[in-house]
């Protein structure tokens, strides 16, 4: 007997395909996108230096997903919501994200003056375990005792990965006979602290505020952003008479960044929306993988065995997490 599978039964398997084939897409287009970031700043360096004002830089990604959204809202038929002032408390709890972005901005130029490059590249790991602590705290999230297991492989990945890039620049450094390059102070581990207590707010905030308000996601990344272009926008007027004019040294290569950052940014916020900033956590890891092939392919970087180590660490903290 030929048994017949009922049609709404068919249909919803199949809008759960192309859920699953969407996030896929979406999430591996971030991964590409994170981890081509430093290789495509690398590429617009000039004499060893970034030709263009780093803050104009940040201002002009805000000014992309802001208009982007805008543009979406008018889209989809939404400017009903813009006719009309909104009410502050509606609007508000949107300027804290752009404000804690803002403040971690700063805290990665300030730890510099603590810490050699290397050691704030293994320390900033620990925001993996500041936001999935926060998370679990915050949301009411609670997580299985293999998932915090997935959670700590995933940072003893990003340690891993960084020790390994480390690696080979200690062994340049010997060769060339500099002085010991790892150093950092009390003060030091006190800013990475903050840093990554900062950096894991800000994601769980910000994803509360996305699941909180039944608001269309275009309107609330206009609300974001608005914010973020004031903020930004402050910062950069503030640096521009003591640095590089505006747009000056803006390249192809810059205007890529400037689009793929946006594009991240609006997919973040999907994420964020409609998923949850564990999943942040995972495109951030991988991410760094393809930042190595990407360095490998492009740059020259020289690849160790211990990348392998990372890549299977990742591999095992995706699986423990989802299964």
């Amino acid at each position: 007997m030929i048994g017949i599978q009922p049609v709404g039964t068919s249909s919803r398997a199949r809008r759960q395909w192309v859920k699953r084939i969407q996030w896929g897409v979406l999430l591996v287009l971030m991964v590409l996108i994170y981890g081509s970031h430093a290789p495509l700043l690398t590429l617009t360096k000039v004499d060893g230096q970034v030709p263009f004002n780093p803050s104009s830089c940040v201002l002009m990604i805000e000014l992309a997903k802001l208009s982007v959204s805008l543009a979406t809202l008018v889209l989809t038929g939404g400017t009903a919501a813009l006719r009309a002032p909104p009410p502050l408390v509606l609007v508000a709890p949107y300027a804290v994200p752009a404000i804690l972005y803002a403040l971690n901005n700063n805290l990665i130029v300030l730890m510099q003056a603590y810490m050699d490059p290397s050691s704030y590249q293994i320390l900033s790991n620990l925001k993996i375990a500041s936001t999935a602590l926060l998370y679990s705290v915050c949301l009411g999230k609670r997580l299985r005792a293999a998932q915090w297991f997935a959670l700590g492989l995933l940072m003893g990945a990003g340690v891993c990965h960084s020790y390994s890039s480390l690696e080979i620049g200690d062994l340049e450094g010997a060769d060339a006979e500099e002085g010991p390059r790892l150093h950092v102070t009390a003060w030091g581990i006190f800013l990475v602290l903050v840093y990554c207590f900062v950096s894991g707010l800000a994601a769980v905030y910000t994803e509360r505020v996305l699941k909180s308000q039944k608001l269309p996601l275009s309107l609330q990344n206009l609300y974001l952003y608005v914010f973020g272009v004031a903020i930004n926008g402050l910062s950069s007027l503030s640096s521009v008479a003591s640095e590089k004019s505006f747009l000056e040294g803006y390249s192809g290569a810059v205007w890529v960044i400037i689009a793929g950052q946006a594009a991240n940014g609006l997919l973040m916020s999907v994420v964020l929306k409609h998923g949850s900033g564990i999943t942040r956590l995972f495109v951030i890891s991988c991410s760094m993988l393809v930042n190595a092939l990407l360095s490998w392919a492009t740059l020259g970087l020289r690849l160790t065995p211990l990348f392998l180590l990372p890549v299977s660490m990742i591999g095992l903290a995706a699986y423990l997490y989802y299964i």
